[in-house]
């Protein structure tokens, strides 16, 4: 990591700050080590240029595997289209010039929406729960203006009140307590400073009639590795099929997705067939793997939003399901 933004990490435990112990330095960064908390003695690795403040293996070791397999796939420019740009500029509705001010990413999986950020200028504080980490410091760990680190979402090791601005966008939902986990983020943010976030939408169609929930029990949990395997072989087997009925006019794609074919067809015109059994193959396993999935009502993601005490609170349906922003008094 960039020794230059140390002073920003804390001990999740006790809030302290931290001091280096034992570096190893690379081209002017900090690739081993340990960061000490100088009143209790508890130390965390820093490991391949990335803290950890958990465990490398943990519940969410699906994610890591998927992101880690699929590094660059949902990248714009892997994919040819502006889908991370687009997401991430309409969903937080910020300038495209942050520079200077310090923005909080809870949970970066690959690093798609790390990279969108850092275009902007701001300096990028990341984390994510799952060994995903790796896969991010791949694409953007050369950057001078990120920090990223291996954390909880419900013990984040930063300073608080810190960030201009926050975003957590596919994380709320797989969390073990999504509200907890909601309301964690305000206290990292400055008076003034704004959160986005999203989360998936508990309705008839998206939750009681999704087939992804009526399999999940026999899937959630199980070694990512294994179950990967069978969900290329599953996709494997039915494309031909998912092809023709991608053609069905209007409803087509959506077929596929309750066959547990996700089908980005609409999302990416025109594009190549290997690009599109790409996306399928990684949002099929992050659909049937993680340990946890727990829809929320709109009314439910409204109500957090108040009770953490924000204002210009902007709540409805949108990417992912349901997005939220609001700013911090």
């Amino acid at each position: 990591m960039n020794p230059n933004y140390l002073s920003l990490l804390r001990c999740p435990k006790s809030n302290h700050s931290l001091v280096l112990k034992d570096e190893v330095v690379v081209n002017g960064r900090i690739k081993e080590g340990s960061l000490v908390d100088p009143l209790s003695g508890t130390r965390y690795p820093i490991v391949n240029f990335i803290p950890r403040f958990v465990p490398l293996e943990n519940y969410a070791s699906g994610f890591g595997f998927q992101w880690n397999k699929h590094f660059r796939t949902q990248y714009d420019d892997t994919s040819s289209y502006n889908t991370s740009k687009y997401r991430f500029e309409k969903e937080t509705k910020w300038s495209n010039n942050l520079t200077g001010q310090f923005v909080l990413e809870a949970g970066s999986g690959s690093g798609r929406f790390t990279t969108e950020a850092l275009k902007t200028g701001a300096i990028v504080v990341s984390f994510d729960y799952s060994n995903a980490v790796e896969a991010n410091y791949k694409s953007n760990g050369y950057h001078e203006n990120l920090v990223l680190v291996q954390a909880s979402i419900f013990e984040i090791p930063f300073e608080k009140a810190r960030f201009d601005k926050a975003f957590c966008f596919g994380v709320l939902q797989h969390t073990p307590d999504p509200e907890g986990a909601f309301l964690n983020l305000p206290r990292y943010l400055k008076a003034g400073g704004k959160l986005a976030s999203d989360v998936y939408v508990k309705n008839l169609t998206k939750w009681v009639l999704q087939p992804k929930y009526w399999v999940r029990p026999f899937t959630k949990g199980k070694d990512p590795e294994k179950l990967y395997s069978r969900i290329v072989k599953y996709v494997d087997i039915m494309w031909p099929l998912a092809r023709l009925i991608r053609k069905i006019p209007k409803i087509g794609p959506s077929i596929n997705w309750k066959l547990i074919l996700p089908d980005y067809s609409r999302e990416l015109p025109n594009a190549s067939d290997v690009t599109l059994k790409e996306w399928t193959y990684l949002d099929a396993m992050d659909m049937l793997s993680p340990m946890y999935d727990l829809p929320q009502t709109l009314q439910t993601f409204r109500e957090w939003h108040q009770k953490a005490g924000l204002v210009d609170i902007d709540v409805h349906y949108g990417f992912n399901g349901i997005e939220g922003r609001g700013t911090k008094v």
